[in-house]
């Protein structure tokens, strides 16, 4: 369906990394590079908190381009990584966690011998770790996960060690011109695991010996400590670790957060000097929540995976994630019915869009090609709305209103549907109904109109036709404010009768809930007037 012209003329993000991951290959071919067989993807993050969704849009995101890289070079093959910095120390206790004091005796250490707070598993960075890959493997993606403490343990990055203490005085003078005078005086890329008390040091580094793979520190109480830099006896410094992956690994494309621009800088040099070649990157914003704060895994702030997924379907956080990687987006609850609803318009427009348009749809990356035929038949909006002013707590009540409207929508027949009603129901329970607020009609005109609209309600039997319902209610709209002044009749109706300042287009609704439904929510609206 999708000829190679076409997808090589592709413009969305995707396609263009995708492009720039071609280059980078070819250009390690004309240098005389060897071919490993494959191309490599990598993402990473930290499990020192919970991880959040932007830890999760970078897993997502990169997919995205490996899905477009594999259209352009058909037959190649490619892998994912998805690799946890959990030997890193615990550098400080998270806000959004339970049991603080026992983390906060366990600082210092890998996070990987770090009890767990929540107590089921074996530390918190097991318990980190199998919460990302829980949301990874719902959302299908094909990935390779790798610890970095069994990375290290296992001696799978030894060789990969003597090099960096091959080059450790390169490394640092690449690393301490960036660090204040303290910092700068004693640093090295090597932090030793006390066998002690099994913290994570950062000491002086007072001699390096390439032939035996040691490296000599001294500890705070003066004592000096000889200990080989192989087999998990030493962790690489952040900046370090990372560089060290790129060569050791030979990755070809790897997306990070703003935050890590001077990191890639850094890192570009380090992985040079060991001998390998930098991969392609992308540098995204990062997410902020509704106050623009940077989401963080230590604070807790921010929506969570668990929440938006618990009210809107997954397609729609996929969306979200999918548009203007370089933008920094704010990540709240009540943005989720407007993503909701893109994706239903773009999923709607996708069968009638040309090759080139179907190309950069979104939802042609979210599905991987494979984009369903069926657009959403509700709105989700309109589901909203309904649930509100029935105050429905469970799906079966949507389902009833809306067996009247369109008979043939049933749960089994239309199982997304389904999954959205469930959401919306718990959307309504967590963020409308709190806010919900009706206005009290004061003025002759707000009364004249309810009664028109209450009078007018009375007249219909429940089978006409919805637009010609919803031009009724333009015409006394027209008559009792203005034809100049419908924005406000639209938002005084609504904000009577759906306690909101906007909603759906009345005629559907009407068809949906029912007139004598809405006539009722007229009166009650009356009934406010002295409240």
């Amino acid at each position: 369906m999708f000829s190679s012209t076409h997808l090589h003329a592709a413009t969305s993000w995707p396609f263009q990394e995708a492009k720039r991951i071609i280059a980078h290959e070819e250009a390690k071919a004309k240098a005389g590079q060897p071919d490993k067989g494959y191309t490599l993807f990598e993402t990473g993050y930290g499990p020192s908190g919970l991880p959040h969704i932007g830890t999760f849009g970078e897993v997502f995101r990169t997919t995205m381009v490996r899905h477009a890289y594999a259209r352009l070079v058909p037959g190649r093959k490619t892998r994912l990584i998805a690799f946890s910095d959990d030997m890193d120390g615990l550098r400080k206790v998270p806000e959004n966690v339970p049991n603080k004091e026992m983390l906060r005796a366990n600082l210092h250490k890998p996070l990987t011998q770090v009890p767990d707070p929540f107590g089921q598993y074996e530390s918190f960075a097991h318990h980190n770790n199998a919460t990302l890959r829980k949301f990874l493997d719902s959302f299908g993606f094909e990935y390779e996960f790798i610890s970095s403490t069994q990375h290290y343990t296992s001696g799978a990055f030894n060789a990969a060690l003597r090099n960096v203490l091959t080059h450790h005085q390169a490394i640092c003078d690449i690393i301490v011109p960036t660090l204040g005078a303290e910092r700068a005086a004693t640093y090295s890329p090597f932090m030793p695991v006390c066998p002690e008390t099994g913290h994570v040091l950062q000491v002086p580094v007072i001699a390096t010996n390439a032939h035996t793979g040691t490296i000599t520190y001294r500890r705070e109480d003066g004592r000096e400590i000889e200990t080989p830099v192989t087999d998990g006896h030493c962790k690489l410094q952040w900046k370090a670790d990372w560089a060290t992956r790129w060569a050791d690994l030979d990755v070809d494309y790897e997306m990070c957060g703003k935050d890590l621009i001077d990191s890639v800088t850094l890192g570009t040099r380090i992985c040079q000097t060991l001998g390998g070649t930098p991969p392609v990157n992308l540098v995204y914003e990062h997410f902020v929540d509704e106050h623009g704060a940077k989401i963080s895994k230590s604070k807790g702030n921010g929506l969570t995976i668990e929440e938006w997924l618990h009210c809107a379907p997954a397609e729609s956080l996929s969306l979200y994630m999918f548009r203007t990687p370089t933008r920094a987006k704010k990540l709240y609850r009540t943005l989720i019915p407007t993503v909701v609803e893109d994706y239903a318009t773009l999923l709607e427009q996708y069968p009638t869009q040309t090759v080139e348009e179907q190309l950069d749809n979104p939802v042609f990356h979210i599905h991987n090609g494979n984009v369903p035929a069926n657009p959403l038949p509700i709105p989700y909006g309109m589901l909203l709305n309904l649930i509100s002013v029935t105050a429905a707590t469970e799906p079966g009540v949507v389902w009833n209103y809306l067996s009247r409207y369109r008979p043939e929508l049933t749960p089994q027949s239309q199982p997304q549907l389904a999954a959205i009603i469930s959401g919306a129901v718990a959307y309504y329970a967590n963020t409308i109904k709190p806010t919900q607020a009706y206005a009290h009609p004061q003025t002759a005109p707000e009364h004249a109109t309810l009664h028109a609209v209450a009078a007018f309600l009375e007249t219909l039997n429940g089978t006409e036709d919805a637009e010609a319902i919803q031009t009724e209610f333009y015409e006394i709209g027209k008559a009792h404010y203005g034809k100049e002044n419908l924005r406000a009749y639209f938002k005084f109706i609504y904000q009577a009768l759906l306690g909101f300042e906007n909603g759906p287009r009345l005629g559907t609704f009407t068809r949906v809930y029912g007139p004598a439904n809405m006539r009722e929510l007229v009166m009650q609206a009356l009934a406010r007037t002295n409240a």
